[in-house]
């Protein structure tokens, strides 16, 4: 199936595309498969959110030119969804841009963010240092991983940052929940954490509550963790289920003229 425009998909923290890694596993994939023209943007993994909202739209850019194409449509996973929404209000983007559609995205935060800013500051310096080190290794050009937390600290409704997406941007959303700890052997400690500090289902690291922008959709079906979504740490059934998920998103797009 063709869509309008074509597709970008934006990663969050933590997994990005490095060599024979990629940040949504099978998924840009198995839309080609599909018809649909599919590109994961090229951003660094803990970049802060103005500095990967800069990456993004240099991508973009890329895409429209090569793809003679006067728009895209983004899908962000996670801290994504705040790059793109960035990138969007603040660097004159949004007449690129025909839709955005969000995935665990935390519009108000994270309380695990939080919970880690609580740690002694020479621990966090320390634990900040490494990572940005090897995310250098992981082809970072500007990682800052303690800015990046901060930028991802759970915040109330009214205290949220305010980024008014154009109404003419369609704009929806998604949240997930992981039912137990056991569904995901990576996401099932953080679930711990996050179902006590926030005080509500979470799919590890993101609650539904925080994951609300736009046109929200709810959860996606059964028992899917924050990093699942994006095709990792998932069996082979619940995989298939997570690519048919993103193939319906894509022609429900399409259908709608984007």
């Amino acid at each position: 199936m063709e869509s309008r425009y074509p597709f970008i998909l934006v990663h969050g923290i933590v997994i990005k595309d490095f060599k024979f890694l990629r940040a949504f596993g099978r998924i840009e994939k198995k839309l080609k498969e599909q018809g649909f023209k599919v590109y994961t943007a090229k951003i660094d993994g803990f970049g802060t959110i103005e500095n990967n909202a800069e990456q993004l739209k240099e991508n973009i850019l890329k895409i429209l030119e090569a793809e003679n194409a006067s728009k895209v449509n983004i899908i962000a996973h996670s801290k994504g969804g705040l790059d793109s929404k960035y990138m969007i209000c603040r660097l004159n983007m949004a007449e690129r841009v025909a839709s955005l559609t969000t995935l665990c995205t935390p519009h108000k935060g994270s309380q695990i963010a939080t919970r880690l800013l609580k740690m002694p500051k020479f621990l966090t310096k320390n634990i900040a240092f490494w990572v940005n080190f090897w995310y250098r290794l992981f082809g970072d050009k500007k990682p800052n991983s303690l800015e990046v937390c901060k930028q991802l600290q759970a915040v109330n409704g009214n205290e949220a940052p305010q980024l008014e997406v154009p109404s003419d941007i369609y704009c929806q959303s998604y949240s997930a929940t992981l039912n137990k700890s056991r569904d995901d052997f990576i996401m099932g400690v953080p679930l711990m954490f996050s179902k006590h500090y926030e005080k509500e289902a979470s799919d590890g690291l993101v609650s539904p509550s925080s994951s609300v922008f736009g046109n929200y959709k709810g959860d996606i079906d059964g028992s899917v963790s924050h990093i699942q979504i994006v095709g990792f740490a998932a069996s082979k059934k619940k995989k298939e289920k997570i690519y048919a998920f993103y193939t319906q998103l894509c022609e429900e797009l399409a259908k709608m003229g984007f």
